[in-house]
């Protein structure tokens, strides 16, 4: 999800090497003009939002959850307790990875910091029953992509909106892997019609060079100097390859494209589901697709696809996953259609595929 323009796309190069003549990093006593014009950018994307930059999607997801403990001590009698979705991810430091759902994550580094809990994506009542005095927030994926691909309810979506506005809690919505126009839209959450209070970048934000971003509205733009920090975030370099990118989707119409194409992409999932009885619920919004596989054999299909030219990804044993740059072209589905349809052929051939 991190080369939304494909590899060395001009636009990235000739910016990041113009910067560099200009300037490579500077205290953050300094104003850096790169990290402005990125902010503003972002800004206009996001209703007005304001940016935090920092070097990853894990290190946003860190300043969210501090960001939504200090609403809590201003505004919620000390509440601190974030929930969050099972099967989500939000990073791999000590305090995302206690946010994850997923207890994989979570199992060599016991004990993880408390006041995190899960529950079940996609239930508005158990959200609303695991809600107690202590709770601040509610942390989730508008799509979630480590989970397997899955995509919200409209109604839970915007249950959790209607929720956190009538207990005054924080909504935050990680956009690390399903943001930047993957989904047809510039943020995920826009399928939904909600605004979350806090919105998490990284990933494609600048094109392949590290940089995260936390957004947050006026209702929780409560940080003052001193209370968070970063020696590296949004650095020149990293900010002007965010600027590239988001122009070059911008004036490219590769938010339109990514739904056009994840729209043709999905009929062939679709085709293949029907053809191979071993996979099937192709699912996804615009370039985040996947597929669920049976019979454990998606690390088997990752292989013969690898053998045959086309990269996929698999989600454990049970699913595929497909998240292709925004500037995909019908002539780039139709070749790893052809690719994935080799691969699919050479694995039911195998006795564990006709089971």
């Amino acid at each position: 999800a991190v080369n939304v323009l494909g590899h060395c796309h001009p636009a990235i190069v000739q910016a990041v090497q113009h910067q560099v003549t200009q300037l490579v990093h500077v205290s953050n006593l300094y104003y850096n003009i790169r990290q402005i014009e990125l902010a503003e950018l972002l800004g206009q994307q996001s209703n007005g939002m304001r940016s935090f930059f920092s070097n990853s999607g894990a290190e946003a997801n860190e300043g969210a959850i501090k960001l939504a403990r200090k609403f809590g001590r201003v505004h919620h009698n000390g509440a601190y307790e974030i929930i969050s979705m099972e099967r989500s991810f939000h990073g791999r430091t000590l305090a995302t990875t206690a946010a994850t759902g997923q207890a994989s994550y979570q199992a060599t580094w016991v004990p993880i910091p408390d006041g995190f809990k899960q529950v079940p994506y996609n239930d508005l009542e158990a959200l609303k029953a695991a809600t107690s005095e202590k709770t601040i927030g509610v942390l989730l994926e508008a799509v979630q992509g480590e989970g397997g691909i899955w995509p919200g309810d409209k109604e839970f979506i915007q249950g959790v909106r209607q929720w956190c506005d009538e207990q005054n809690l924080v909504m935050i919505c990680d956009e690390v892997q399903a943001g930047m126009g993957r989904t047809g839209k510039f943020f995920s959450w826009e399928h939904y019609d909600v605004v979350p209070d806090i919105v998490t970048m990284a990933k494609g934000l600048a094109g392949g060079v590290p940089i995260g971003a936390m957004l947050t509205g006026p209702r929780t733009d409560l940080f003052v100097p001193g209370d968070h920090g970063t020696t590296f975030g949004g650095n020149p370099i990293a900010s002007a390859a965010g600027i590239a990118t988001i122009q070059t989707i911008v004036d490219e119409d590769l938010l339109e494209n990514a739904a056009r194409m994840g729209a043709y992409w999905h009929t062939k999932l679709e085709a293949f589901c029907e053809k191979y009885h071993f996979i099937d619920s192709p699912r996804g919004l615009g370039l985040m697709q996947a597929v669920n596989v049976k019979h454990e054999l998606a690390p088997t299909i990752v292989q013969q696809a690898l053998e045959h030219g086309l990269l996929l990804n698999n989600l454990g044993p049970g699913t595929l996953r497909m998240i292709p740059p925004l500037i995909l072209k019908t002539e780039d589905i139709d070749e790893a259609t052809e690719l994935l349809d080799r691969a699919l052929t050479d694995v039911a051939n195998m006795p564990v595929a006709q089971v």
